[in-house]
């Protein structure tokens, strides 16, 4: 009789990797570069009268780097995120010193200010208004003098906009399952996030309940239509790590399991491969570095939240570590492109354990 033989222990899937102090001076330092930066100048303005046309500066002092406003909020919280974990950095005393002349109760008094014009209800609605609220929860629960001041100082914004999801998504009807800035499921991810965080629970349970009527009854995704040629989330990775986090964990699995019912064999094949860039100097394809980034972190997200033998979870961390090779080689292509954004998108992505 053949002698038996144990199976082979499975071996654990690649990691995606965590931020180190290195990664983190240099995302720092690319933020930096552009932070005070106010030309080039993407602005989302309404002009309703010829005394709006103001420089980026005086109407938004306080984000008014980076090229636009969304890219200066998720600056901020990049160099807020990672001053809060390396706090001897060499980069500190810079980072303060710019946290200090950005975040004023002044300055955010005047950012506030333009969200209540009649022609600002859709500014920067939700890309902008998730990554505001990214910022306020990092500096929530941040034990630094500095921050606490700067988090009381942002704290009438962020429950501004807090307001305005609870006023706007229960009007709009229909989720938005783009790749770009609109997408809803990224704009009520990080939503959901400082909800938690700050103890907002009708900002949590509006969100939760909006997640459930948009996406709960949501079977095979089309995925394989994955990437268009300028995203940088992906539809149904935004999709699935929002519901992870709204679900609970049982439900959420066979959620899973229909919406993505190929995803243990790596299906389709054009969501689990990295996707190709061909001109980073081009503002629009430079976009798929993000989707490479931002796909690692909805998949380790997703799989946080799977059972270690899950075959799902093996797929999903092998794939998303090898979106993080891809992605992280371009954060500094030596382009403003890409340049002015990407290391705030590096910086989340291995900020996701």
């Amino acid at each position: 009789m053949p002698a038996t033989h144990s199976a082979e222990p499975t071996p654990a899937p690649k990691q995606a990797g965590s931020l180190t102090k290195e990664q983190a001076s240099a995302f720092a330092r690319l933020a930096l570069k552009g932070i005070d930066k106010e030309y080039p100048h993407k602005p989302g303005v309404v002009w309703a009268a010829a005394a709006d046309i103001k420089n980026p500066k005086a109407l938004h002092p306080a984000f008014h780097g980076c090229y636009d406003w969304h890219s200066s909020v998720h600056g901020h919280w990049l160099l807020a995120s990672v001053l809060k974990r390396f706090p001897d950095m060499a980069e500190a005393k810079q980072i303060r010193t710019i946290l200090g002349q950005h975040l004023t109760a002044e300055n955010l008094k005047t950012e506030a200010a333009y969200f209540t014009r009649a022609d600002a209800k859709s500014f920067e609605r939700p890309y902008g208004w998730t990554w505001l609220l990214k910022l306020a929860e990092e500096l929530h629960d941040w034990d630094d003098a500095d921050a606490r001041n700067w988090s009381a100082n942002l704290k009438p914004l962020a429950e501004l906009i807090a307001s305005r999801y609870v006023e706007f998504f229960p009007k709009q009807t229909y989720p938005i399952r783009s790749g770009v800035h609109s997408n809803t499921a990224f704009g009520l991810s990080f939503a959901h996030d400082y909800a938690r965080t700050v103890g907002d629970k009708k900002l949590q349970a509006a969100i939760e309940n909006r997640a459930r009527a948009y996406f709960g009854a949501d079977e095979n995704a089309p995925a394989r239509w994955e990437p268009d040629g300028a995203d940088f989330l992906s539809p149904s990775l935004c999709e699935a790590d929002l519901m992870r986090r709204v679900l609970p964990a049982a439900e959420f699995r066979v959620w899973l399991s229909k919406y993505l019912p190929g995803a243990a064999k790596g299906e389709p094949a054009s969501l689990f491969a990295p996707a190709t860039v061909t001109d980073r100097t081009d503002p629009q394809l430079v976009h798929l570095d993000g989707l490479n980034l931002s796909r690692a972190w909805c998949m380790k997200g997703i799989a946080s939240v799977l059972s270690v033998d899950d075959p799902v979870r093996t797929k999903l961390l092998e794939s998303a570590s090898k979106h993080a090779e891809a992605g992280l080689k371009h954060v500094a292509s030596g382009d403003y492109a890409g340049e002015h954004w990407l290391a705030s998108f590096a910086t989340h992505m291995l900020s996701v354990e």
